[in-house]
């Protein structure tokens, strides 16, 4: 993910020597990559002659190809997980994909329309005060198809301590305040499982540091990029980007490639390492040295080891289920194979309520819909928790697992499993005391920074008050959702997506800087997302309300793909009767 640290994009180095680098790759294969980077060099020299109006033009043309594709686009992506095109779990394809894609286009062309117009993309949008001394920008909603559709859920974006009003608002904008500046060619390594990922990460390259882009797809997504060609021809055919395939072989000549001036992967951070350090006694001694092998800059999104907080209250039957089947949707979407996926449920060991969330909890990760555990090196995952967890409490057919997490360092505390692997840990306290403490936990026990999750009652959060928000300033992670998964931070282009700041070459923990972003927000410490607590109706008269039964994301919905589709459907064409056929599938959930 592109950092957030300076509103000028990095200069390409001077007249890059075009020698080729050591591969072990077919000559036709070196020969075919090396003509699509003089592609890109040629593509930047067009992109910064290209006016903000222009740019938002052309994001328009994209936004018709990504429309024009769309059902396309999910049905390869759902065959690419082992499922059935219209397979109820087809939703997760829709959103993660090219409605992602189609909500980053409008928000990022909005921006880039602003500021041709003389108009700071935050002019508009409350700001206000986040504890310790933060400034927010309450980033969404900010109109009303998004009050509407999503009503009950708020985005906000908060700053590094000590940034003003002033400063952020000069500062929003980031590259494309000094448009004419080109940051080169970059190279991104797009990630393997959510399609929408290596689309938006090429965009930031463009929008937030004015860079064109080579897209090496994972090897996982290999069937999307006929899908990607076609929805992306407006950036490929000037030479804005390029698309390529190829394994480990073709990563390693990319990325030891002189020619590039920045480098971005989301991955896993054994990746990162081996890109930026080498590998075995090459390594050490780079590490050693102070001397990576690579010689540019790089950014990157790792994932890690997510918390889902559950903060004691007093709740109904229908709050124990429904959280319940919350917290299993975290684990299960995508069969766990997401960097937000929540690995560890942190529970108080004094609510009294605490035995019967965890038989709701068990009840609906057994219950949830069966699916392929698809992703690459998944069964030795696995089996590696089976291993370290002889009391595993497992179901459909082994493949997914509830896990208690022990003392020390336990394992599904610091390995991302990247697997149905589910843990909890016990915490003891109740209200403040309790938060305190969870906090803690999921700062010094849990590996990773990137998204955490906390479940509370409207109740237990109004008499916690102040004492609430200063424990999620203390929560050091880069995404925050509040009654919410941190996929919606995901899903939402005006929140920033990416670890905490202080990660390093030495230390990656979640990576390093952010995406999506598309306010284009310069100096950003987190987002938060916060959603209703209960669902319509209950949602009546308790707390925040919504006009949203089971979201079509949780697992236990049983209209989530044709919602899914009709939300997405709606984006591209508009059309109203579509949608209130969509709302009344949404009821049906």
């Amino acid at each position: 993910m592109s950092p957030t640290s300076s509103a000028t994009p990095a200069k390409p180095r001077t007249a890059p020597a075009k020698r080729t680098p050591k591969s072990d790759l077919p000559a036709d294969e070196r020969a075919a990559l090396d003509a699509d980077i003089d592609r890109l060099e040629a593509g930047a020299k067009v992109w910064v002659a290209l006016t903000l109006d222009q740019r938002a033009r052309l994001l328009g043309r994209v936004r018709d190809a990504v429309g024009v594709v769309a059902q396309e686009w999910a049905d390869a992506a759902t065959m690419s997980k082992g499922l059935e095109p219209g397979h109820p779990l087809s939703g997760e394809e829709w959103l993660g994909g090219p409605y992602a894609i189609i909500g980053l286009l409008d928000a990022l062309r909005e921006t880039l329309e602003a500021l041709a117009k003389g108009r700071s993309p935050l002019d508009g949008v409350t700001l206000d005060e986040a504890p310790g001394g933060r400034l927010r920008a309450n980033t969404f909603p900010l109109n009303g198809t998004e009050k509407f559709l999503l009503s009950g859920f708020t985005g906000e974006v908060w700053f590094e301590p000590g940034v003003s009003a002033i400063e952020a608002t000069r500062a929003a904008g980031l590259a494309q305040l000094t448009p004419t500046v080109s940051g080169g060619v970059g190279l991104v390594l797009g990630a393997g499982n959510v399609s929408s990922i290596p689309v938006a990460d090429v965009l930031y390259e463009l929008f937030a540091h004015n860079r064109v882009a080579l897209l090496k797809v994972n090897p996982t997504q290999d069937a999307l990029v006929p899908v990607f060609e076609r929805a992306l021809a407006p950036l490929i055919e000037p030479g804005f980007m390029r698309i390529v395939r190829g394994g480990a072989a073709t990563g390693a000549y990319l990325t030891s490639h002189p020619r590039f001036a920045h480098v971005h992967i989301t991955g896993s951070a054994v990746t990162f390492d081996a890109i930026v350090w080498g590998t075995g006694t090459d390594a050490a001694a780079a590490r050693a040295s102070g001397s990576p092998k690579l010689q540019v800059p790089i950014t990157a999104e790792l994932g890690g080891v997510s918390p889902i907080i559950v903060v004691p209250g007093r709740w109904s039957a229908a709050d124990l289920k429904y959280q319940a089947e919350h917290v299993a949707t975290m684990r299960l979407v995508n069969a766990g194979h997401n960097c937000i996926a929540g690995q560890v449920v942190i529970v108080s060991s004094d609510w009294p309520q605490r035995a019967e969330f965890l038989r709701e909890l068990h009840t609906a990760y057994a219950a949830a819909p069966e699916r392929p555990v698809w992703y690459p090196r998944s069964e030795e995952r696995l089996e590696a928790a089976a291993s370290a967890y002889p009391d595993a409490v497992w179901s459909v057919d082994r493949t997914r697992a509830i896990v208690e997490a022990g003392e020390g360092d336990d394992p599904v505390e610091t390995v991302e499993y990247f697997a149905p692997i589910l843990g909890v840990a016990l915490v003891g306290g109740t209200g403040q005391e309790f938060l305190d403490a969870a906090v803690a936990h999921a700062n010094d026990r849990l590996t990773g920074t990137l998204g955490a999750n906390v479940i509370i009652d409207p109740a237990t959060e109004e008499a916690l008050g102040e004492g609430f928000e200063r424990a999620l300033a203390d929560l050091r992670y880069g995404d925050i959702a509040i009654n919410t998964w941190t996929a919606f931070n995901f899903l939402t282009a005006r929140l920033t997506w990416g670890g905490f700041p202080g990660a390093t070459l030495d230390d990656v923990s979640s990576g390093i800087g952010v995406v999506h972003n598309a306010l284009l927000l310069d100096r950003v410490e987190r987002s938060v997302a916060r959603g209703p607590f209960r669902p319509f109706p209950r949602s009546v008269g308790k707390g925040v309300f919504t006009i949203l039964p089971t979201p079509p994301w949780f697992v236990s919905s049983r209209t989530g793909a044709e919602v899914s589709a009709g939300l997405t459907r709606y984006l591209v064409d508009g059309k109203l009767p579509g949608l209130v056929k969509t709302l009344t599938k949404a009821m049906q959930a």
